[in-house]
């Protein structure tokens, strides 16, 4: 079952959440704001239900700490424990970015990516809308009461997905639900606090290394930042504390596309990000996805200048900043 023009599946997924005892919520693996807080919103949600058995699972070591403001972080867990569940899957646009084997497994399938491989029994994919918790949000507000709890964490993910209002994916229903969310109990300055003033000092030192490498290519129209495993082990930096060096690069005036590469044990980890131009077809050609303007993939096997090289024939090739694309 897969949602056509906007139509919330709503009967098709109450009929699931009811025959399902026990509930696993999967965020996605290198997990930001949107992910967990959409599982989050969820897992609080459902948790009221006394008559099932409810885990949130990250697959990462690693979580995003200046999330622990949100009810229930706490719980959640890097493995999962029920081995017969129905598995919600939240901001995830393939079935393998959740980390564990699902295979034979019911899922129900909630996100934004135009990516989406649909992989769910049931997916409620919206790719017009801005995060994962703004169809989480409109789904369950159709099938439970929303609470306090649950209102914070899907506005903190939709804050976080949208970069503060700023992307272009910002329209009247963002702050229709922006709205909705803060009548439920939100404090929207609690949470900007929360993204704002809690910075670790290893995170600025990671931006310092990343903004140290920023190279220019394609007459200033591509931005490039890059950290190396050096400069992660030297800075003590952890994978959540580089969420958001790419939108660095792509702040500059000239720039049309940025680029953040990530040199890893096990490959480069890319994160894209346009002002306009579509670049999940950058990602897509590596095996990765995401949104037009904010995409991303894992290169493996290969070094962080030759891949970095790579990337920028990629986009040559496509024709993304001359207007073939």
């Amino acid at each position: 079952i897969t949602l056509e023009n906007n139509y919330f599946p709503t009967a098709e997924v109450k009929e699931q959440l009811e025959r399902a005892r026990n509930i696993t919520i999967l965020t996605h693996l290198n997990p930001d704001a949107d992910t967990i807080g959409t599982g989050l919103g969820i897992y609080n949600i459902l948790k009221q239900d006394r008559t099932k058995r409810v885990e949130i699972v990250n697959a990462s070591n690693m979580l995003p700490q200046y999330l622990d403001f949100l009810p229930s972080f706490e719980k959640i867990k890097h493995k999962m424990d029920f081995e017969e569940s129905l598995i919600i899957a939240c901001d995830c646009g393939s079935i393998n970015r959740l980390g564990f084997d699902l295979e034979a497994r019911e899922i129900l399938n909630i996100d934004h990516h135009k990516s989406n491989q649909q992989y769910g029994r049931v997916n409620v994919v919206i790719p017009q809308y801005a995060s994962a918790s703004q169809v989480a949000y409109r789904l369950f507000q159709k099938l439970y009461t929303i609470d306090t709890g649950s209102a914070a964490c899907f506005y903190t993910a939709l804050l976080s997905d949208t970069r503060y209002f700023t992307t272009n994916s910002v329209n009247h229903e963002v702050f229709e639900v922006a709205k909705e969310l803060v009548d439920l109990g939100v404090d929207p300055a609690n949470v900007a606090f929360n993204f704002t003033q809690r910075r670790s000092l290893s995170s600025i030192r990671i931006l310092e290394r990343a903004l140290g490498h920023l190279q220019l290519a394609s007459e200033g129209r591509i931005a490039t930042l890059f950290v190396t495993q050096d400069d992660i082990l030297s800075t003590g930096a952890r994978m959540p504390e580089m969420e958001g060096i790419v939108d660095y690069a792509r702040s500059l005036a000239t720039v049309e596309i940025g680029l953040f590469a990530v040199e890893l044990e096990d490959g480069i980890r890319i994160s894209l990000r346009s002002k306009s131009v579509d670049v999940s077809k950058v990602a897509l050609a590596f095996g990765g996805g995401g949104h037009k303007v904010a995409a991303g993939f894992t290169i493996s096997q290969t070094t962080l200048h030759e891949t970095i090289d790579t990337i920028l024939k990629k986009i040559n090739e496509l024709g993304l900043l001359n207007g073939k694309s």
